[in-house]
C-alpha cells in the first residue's frame, strides 16, 4: 500500500480538539462535515466544537428563528436520556414487522441516526438485540415513532434510544418496510440526510437544505444564553436582563 504525504498528515490530526465558543467559525460548514472525510477537518473541529455544547432546545430555537417551526416530534421521548446529533436514514413498517429494522441495520452507514415511522404502538421493532447490532456497526441511534423494549436493557445501554411507546411483545421478522424513503411524522417531512439532534429534553429534526443556516444561529442561541448565565451569576435578575424591569 502507498502512503501518500496527505495521509501522513491526515493520520496526524486531532479529530478530538475542540475550539472555544466564541471562537467558533462555521462559515464553511455543510452538513457533510458531521464526518470527517480527510478534507474538512477545519470544518468539522469547529462544528463538532458546537453540537457537543449545543441542547436539542436551542437548536430548536435557533431553527424557529429561521423557519418559525421548532422542529420537534412530540410524541417522541428519550428512552435512557442520551444525547446524539446526525444524519438519518429513514424506515418505514408496520408494527408487526420488526425484520426491517434488521434490514435498516444493514443498510444504514457508519454514523447514522435510524429513525423508523411505525403504523401504531401495538408491538415493539427495536429492543437490546437490535441496539446491540446496530452499535456494532457503529449506528450512533435509533429514533422510532413507535413502540421499543427491552427497557431493563436500554437503560443501561450505551446506545442512544428515543420512542414514542415501549411494550414487552414485538411481532416477526418480516423484512416489508421501506428504506431511506421520506416519511411525514406528525405532519413533519422527514428525508434520507437530514440532521437529528436528541436530548434529555427531546427531539429535533431540521431539513439539510437548512442545516448550515439552523447551526449559525444555534452558535448565536449558544452564547446569547452563556452571557444571560454570567449575568445572572453577577446579581442580575432574569426580568432586568429580558428588558422587563
Amino acid at each position: 500500500m502507498t502512503v501518500s504525504p496527505k495521509d501522513l498528515l491526515n493520520k496526524n490530526k486531532n479529530l478530538n480538539k475542540r475550539i472555544e465558543l466564541d471562537k467558533i467559525n462555521l462559515e464553511n460548514v455543510s452538513i457533510k462535515d458531521l464526518s470527517y472525510n480527510g478534507d474538512n477537518y477545519n470544518e468539522y473541529i469547529n462544528l463538532m466544537s458546537l453540537l457537543e455544547n449545543v441542547t436539542a432546545c436551542q437548536v430548536s430555537d435557533a431553527y424557529n428563528s429561521i423557519s418559525r417551526r421548532p422542529g420537534t416530534i412530540q410524541s417522541i421521548k428519550p428512552i435512557n436520556n442520551q444525547k446524539v446529533f446526525g444524519s438519518i436514514f429513514t424506515a418505514e413498517t408496520t408494527s408487526d414487522d420488526w425484520g426491517t429494522s434488521a434490514l435498516a441495520i444493514d443498510a444504514a452507514g457508519e454514523g447514522d441516526i435510524l429513525f423508523f415511522k411505525v403504523d401504531n404502538e401495538d408491538k415493539a421493532i427495536w429492543g437490546e438485540l437490535a441496539s446491540t447490532c446496530a452499535k456494532q456497526n457503529g449506528i450512533k441511534s435509533t429514533v422510532i415513532y413507535g413502540s421499543a423494549r427491552d427497557l431493563d436493557a436500554m437503560l443501561y445501554m450505551d446506545y442512544p434510544l428515543f420512542a414514542s411507546n415501549f411494550c414487552p411483545n414485538a411481532g416477526s421478522a418480516l423484512g416489508l418496510g421501506t428504506l431511506n424513503e421520506s416519511i411525514e411524522v406528525e405532519g413533519t417531512i422527514i428525508n434520507p440526510g437530514d440532521f437529528f439532534i436528541g436530548d434529555e429534553s427531546g427531539v429535533v429534526v431540521i431539513p439539510q437544505q437548512l442545516f448550515s443556516q439552523t447551526m449559525i444561529a444555534s452558535l448565536g442561541v449558544k452564547l446569547k444564553e452563556s452571557k444571560i448565565i454570567e449575568d445572572l451569576s453577577d446579581g442580575k435578575t432574569l426580568a432586568e436582563i429580558v428588558g422587563l424591569k
